[in-house]
């Protein structure tokens, strides 16, 4: 059983701003811009992070899931964890212990060997968590949310590498990575005062609330070859925190 962190979804009240901002700042390019998201009411970009994703969404009218958020977390912020199952059966055992630990389904997804499922971001008291598996199930390639292939030729690792992890941050740490690790079907660890469950391919770690804006999708860890040009662009757009850390639609980025 294994799963990869393949996408993390931000939410901005205005898309274009922020795409600029993370395309300068962490040298990524645009990939795919998904018509799908308009029956939410959203607008989207990703871009390629290596082999995963980065997505950004907006709302275009009144009343959407994605608007709700954005008010009840005070603006721009991480919305999604996005993954992808090594099986369908992966996914479905995911699925069932949401339904054991009482997190309701708020979405699903199932055209042909395409399966999607997510889960409530207020039963699970941070974000989406999204769990895919589809024909191919293929961590490195295929991946439905950008149309599956095609998005390799704008992949660019030269400033910005690939994810390391994300940070969620709760009350109760504790309490919060226990509900997602039971929901992954994946053990909580704990390690020189980190609280974490580790996926595949990164870490999912959970953390105090250490600023006003109550639970949620926090931060991005994120491996970095060029920690200068980072640095040098983020003071430009004013998005410099600290030599290791910037801040970009609301989410804490650390560079490792």
């Amino acid at each position: 059983m294994a799963i990869q962190l393949r996408q993390i979804c931000l939410v901005a009240e205005k898309l274009q701003p922020v795409v600029e901002d993370l395309t300068d700042i962490l040298g990524i390019n645009p990939c795919y811009i998904d018509p799908g998201v308009g029956v939410f009411g959203l607008e989207n970009t990703l871009m390629a992070v290596g082999k995963n994703f980065l997505e950004v969404v907006a709302p275009i009218r009144e009343g959407t899931a994605g608007g709700r958020y954005l008010k009840r977390r005070g603006g721009d912020g991480g919305y999604m964890v996005i993954t992808q199952a090594d099986s369908k059966k992966t996914q479905t055992a995911v699925r069932q212990n949401a339904l054991d630990n009482g997190v309701r389904i708020a979405h699903e997804t199932i055209r042909g060997d395409w399966n999607l499922c997510q889960l409530h971001p207020g039963d699970l008291k941070a974000a989406f968590f999204e769990i895919e598996s589809d024909a191919h199930n293929d961590f490195q390639g295929h991946w439905e949310p950008v149309g599956g292939t095609g998005w390799e030729k704008q992949v660019r690792q030269d400033i910005t590498v690939d994810f390391l992890g994300a940070e969620l941050q709760a009350e109760d740490p504790l309490e919060l990575a226990s509900l997602w690790a039971k929901v992954a079907g994946l053990p909580v660890v704990t390690r020189q005062g980190e609280i974490f469950i580790e996926l595949n391919n990164a870490r999912l770690r959970f953390v105090s609330i250490n600023d006003d804006r109550g639970p949620g999708l926090g931060g991005l860890d994120i491996r970095v070859k060029n920690r200068d040009h980072i640095l040098a662009k983020a003071k430009q757009r004013n998005c410099y925190v600290s030599d290791d850390e910037v801040l970009i639609c609301g989410t804490r980025f650390y560079l490792r």
